[in-house]
């Protein structure tokens, strides 16, 4: 249906040529990104007004938190429905829909956007900030990254990539080398897809800290999903070449400006938190997206907040089962430096300029090889 659209509109762009333009990538991204981010905003006061009723004392704040954030008790969430909807009609308008990349990275985030909900409806029903068990998560997660891993891996096994490569592992800085690990890949792009979207869970705890970073890794792999798609690129940096991820630059475009559409409102002090609804999609869609790109060791780098945000939860967990104590005042890392004594607006500032240091690192592994 969606291919016989996109001949239909092909024919018209015959006869109107400015049309031809919307043919050209570039054009699709800034398009994409403008679209996303009215759609998001357009959803706005209406839809945080509605959300509201809907929940009424909003999302519950941890007991044991800052308490500066007992300010916070009655904030609606669910506000990742805003980012998704902007994405959704983003993709489905300036997209192309034959690309199987589209496809499974969109899966990917839906799923994990109605995983989301389900887990923030039930923190807001049951008035408490635990919703799901973390089995009941993980497991429904594993299942979306598996059939997310086994797709991209047959995708790539009858599109000409180089050989070996669907099931490779690249290394950022060293350009021949690839690790390939055959069909153990598909438990790996599954664990990373996973790891990503729980990071990207975790650091959603302040206002704006979340949405700005996945903003900033965004453009990085819109960047780098242009270049590995497009051989000549590929050719003179000298990275695996991708034939077709080049067109999640556009979803990564769409992601920026339902990002920029979510953080009008939730600037602070907030209006709506994004909730698991968007922090869980979201970083699965960049998991995804890494997956796709041949990029998974990259995100480690571009996403590298997010790595250290779950790393200290980890760290905590494991040295209190040992030891009995904490070796942060509190975890994730972020609520540490506002237990310090940091304003809220000190430590999420602070965070963006270390998220925008990290993707620009990511970024410079495509050159320095």
């Amino acid at each position: 249906m969606f291919y016989l659209l996109y001949l239909y509109y092909a024919d018209i762009a015959q006869d109107y040529p400015l049309l031809h333009l919307i043919q050209y990538q570039t054009v699709r991204v800034a398009l994409a990104m403008a679209t996303a981010m009215i759609v998001a905003v357009a959803m706005g006061s209406r839809f945080i007004n509605w959300i509201r009723a809907k929940q009424g004392r909003g999302q519950p704040i941890r007991d044991d938190g800052p308490v500066s954030h007992l300010s916070k008790v009655g904030t609606p969430t669910m506000g990742g429905l805003m980012i998704l909807a902007g994405i959704g009609v983003a993709v489905l308008l300036w997209g192309d829909l034959t690309n199987p990349y589209i496809w499974i990275v969109s899966g990917v985030t839906a799923a994990f956007g109605v995983l989301g909900f389900i887990d923030d409806y039930a923190k807001v029903t049951k008035q408490t900030s635990a919703g799901l068990t973390s089995k009941q998560k993980l497991a429904a997660q594993a299942v979306v990254a598996v059939i997310a891993g086994v797709l991209t891996v047959v995708w790539m096994t009858y599109s000409p990539t180089s050989p070996g490569l669907e099931t490779s592992i690249a290394f950022p800085f060293l350009k021949a080398i690839l690790l390939n690990i055959g069909w153990f890949y598909v438990a790996f792009a599954a664990f990373t897809i996973i790891g990503f979207s729980n990071a990207v869970n975790l650091t959603d705890g302040l206002d704006g800290l979340a949405i700005v970073p996945v903003m900033m890794a965004a453009g990085a792999f819109g960047i780098i999903s242009y270049l590995v798609g497009n051989f000549l690129f590929a050719d003179y940096l000298q990275v695996h070449h991708v034939p077709g991820a080049g067109e999640l630059a556009v979803f990564c475009a769409a992601m920026i400006g339902g990002g920029m559409g979510f953080l009008w409102y939730n600037a602070p002090p907030a209006k709506i938190f994004m909730g698991d609804t968007g922090s869980l999609a979201l970083g699965g869609a960049l998991g995804s997206i890494a997956v796709a790109t041949k990029h998974e060791l990259v995100l480690g780098i571009v996403g590298g907040l997010f790595v250290v945000e779950a790393a200290s939860v980890m760290i905590q967990v494991g040295y209190f089962k040992l030891t009995g104590k904490r070796i942060f005042l509190m975890a994730p890392i972020h609520h540490h430096f506002e237990k310090m004594g940091w304003p809220e607006s000190t430590v999420v500032i602070r965070f963006w300029i270390v998220a925008a240091m990290l993707a620009l690192a990511g970024l410079a592994t495509l050159k320095l090889r």
